[in-house]
């Protein structure tokens, strides 16, 4: 798939996906190699308003979102894989009034799981906020109620 089309389809997931709205995450990148996201930095992620620091729910919605979205760079065609498990270990706090991005990419596939892994940045990914390993479970592309989401994904009419 190219990097394009791959691009494509993944605004379009996101812009789906009800949580991504409100939090206004949007596809920074995807390709081949992993997906990112970014989270904007807006009050209605702060967690701390004294300190103005995100709430770990809003960097956990994202990196999740991340590691699922990153099963459109490795299946060749759009399938329902629900999270299985996902555990996030918090680095350090993200600074406020930033930007956070956060990277996931897909190390192995099977028949019935997807692993994946990934991390949250904000300047510099060589400095990660947190880690995030995650596994999510391979539905199949013919899930009752999974084709209207499938057809909007590759940017068909249903």
């Amino acid at each position: 798939m190219t990097e394009n089309l791959l691009l494509s389809r993944a605004t379009r997931f996101v812009s789906a996906l009800r949580h991504c709205q409100v939090l206004g995450i949007q596809v920074h990148a995807a390709s081949e190699d992993g997906m990112t996201l970014m989270l904007p930095y807006g009050p209605q992620i702060v967690g701390d308003p004294q300190t103005w620091v995100i709430h770990g729910g809003a960097l956990t919605s994202l990196m999740d979102t991340a590691c699922g979205m990153a099963t459109l760079c490795v299946l060749p065609e759009f399938e329902v894989c629900p999270t299985l498990d996902l555990r996030v270990d918090y680095m350090h706090p993200a600074e406020p009034h930033k930007p956070v991005f956060g990277f996931a990419q897909c190390y192995r596939v099977t028949t019935d799981v997807i692993f994946t892994r990934g991390f949250a940045y904000q300047d510099n990914p060589q400095q990660p906020i947190a880690h995030v390993v995650g596994t999510f479970m391979r539905m199949g592309k013919r899930l009752k109620g999974s084709q209207g989401l499938g057809n909007t994904i590759k940017g068909e009419q249903p």
